[in-house]
Protein backbone atom coordinates (compact mmCIF):
# COMPACT_ATOMS: atom_id res chain seq x y z
CA UNK A 1 0.00 0.00 0.00
CA UNK A 2 3.06 2.46 0.43
CA UNK A 3 3.34 2.44 -3.42
CA UNK A 4 -0.21 3.48 -3.83
CA UNK A 5 0.34 6.43 -1.49
CA UNK A 6 3.86 7.29 -3.20
CA UNK A 7 1.68 7.71 -6.34
CA UNK A 8 -0.87 9.84 -5.32
CA UNK A 9 1.47 12.14 -3.64
CA UNK A 10 3.74 12.35 -7.44
CA UNK A 11 -0.09 12.96 -8.68
CA UNK A 12 -0.40 15.45 -6.61
CA UNK A 13 2.80 17.38 -7.24
CA UNK A 14 2.51 16.72 -11.03
CA UNK A 15 -1.33 18.59 -10.79
CA UNK A 16 -0.53 21.21 -8.35
CA UNK A 17 2.54 22.13 -10.86
CA UNK A 18 0.75 21.94 -13.97
CA UNK A 19 -2.85 23.45 -12.48
CA UNK A 20 -0.91 26.14 -11.47
CA UNK A 21 0.71 26.77 -14.79
CA UNK A 22 -2.62 26.45 -16.42
CA UNK A 23 -4.09 29.15 -14.16
CA UNK A 24 -1.51 31.33 -15.04
CA UNK A 25 -2.06 30.80 -19.00
CA UNK A 26 -5.75 31.89 -18.94
CA UNK A 27 -6.70 35.57 -20.40
CA UNK A 28 -6.99 37.94 -17.67
CA UNK A 29 -8.95 41.43 -17.71
CA UNK A 30 -6.29 43.60 -17.86
CA UNK A 31 -2.65 41.92 -18.58
CA UNK A 32 -0.69 38.99 -16.92
CA UNK A 33 1.39 36.13 -17.67
CA UNK A 34 -0.34 35.17 -20.56
CA UNK A 35 0.17 39.07 -22.12
CA UNK A 36 3.75 38.23 -21.46
CA UNK A 37 4.12 35.09 -23.75
CA UNK A 38 2.67 37.06 -26.89
CA UNK A 39 -0.84 35.66 -25.80
CA UNK A 40 -2.02 39.94 -26.07
CA UNK A 41 -1.67 40.65 -29.83
CA UNK A 42 -2.75 37.54 -30.81
CA UNK A 43 -5.89 37.67 -28.67
CA UNK A 44 -6.99 40.41 -30.03
CA UNK A 45 -6.59 39.46 -33.64
CA UNK A 46 -7.43 35.59 -34.07
CA UNK A 47 -9.15 34.37 -30.52
CA UNK A 48 -12.17 32.46 -31.57
CA UNK A 49 -12.59 30.92 -28.17
CA UNK A 50 -12.12 27.40 -28.49
CA UNK A 51 -8.45 27.82 -27.07
CA UNK A 52 -10.11 29.62 -24.20
CA UNK A 53 -12.37 26.79 -23.45
CA UNK A 54 -9.97 23.90 -24.23
CA UNK A 55 -7.69 25.81 -21.19
CA UNK A 56 -10.77 25.94 -19.06
CA UNK A 57 -11.60 22.11 -19.75
CA UNK A 58 -7.94 20.99 -18.96
CA UNK A 59 -7.94 22.99 -15.71
CA UNK A 60 -11.48 21.65 -15.15
CA UNK A 61 -9.82 18.46 -15.14
CA UNK A 62 -6.47 19.06 -13.28
CA UNK A 63 -8.82 20.02 -10.82
CA UNK A 64 -10.85 17.26 -10.15
CA UNK A 65 -7.63 14.79 -10.71
CA UNK A 66 -5.72 17.22 -8.07
CA UNK A 67 -8.79 17.18 -5.38
CA UNK A 68 -9.26 13.06 -6.07
CA UNK A 69 -5.22 12.88 -5.29
CA UNK A 70 -5.87 14.69 -2.15
CA UNK A 71 -9.20 12.98 -0.77
CA UNK A 72 -7.17 9.56 -1.23
CA UNK A 73 -4.11 10.81 0.48
CA UNK A 74 -6.31 12.13 3.69
CA UNK A 75 -7.86 8.85 3.38
CA UNK A 76 -4.54 6.80 3.70
CA UNK A 77 -3.63 8.94 6.00
CA UNK A 78 -6.73 9.05 8.25
CA UNK A 79 -7.21 5.38 8.26
CA UNK A 80 -4.02 3.66 7.65
CA UNK A 81 -4.41 1.48 4.94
Amino acid sequence: MAAIQIALQVLLAITSLLLILMILLHKGRGGGLSDMFGGGVTSNVSSSGVAERNLNRITIILGLVWVSAVIGLGLFTRFGF
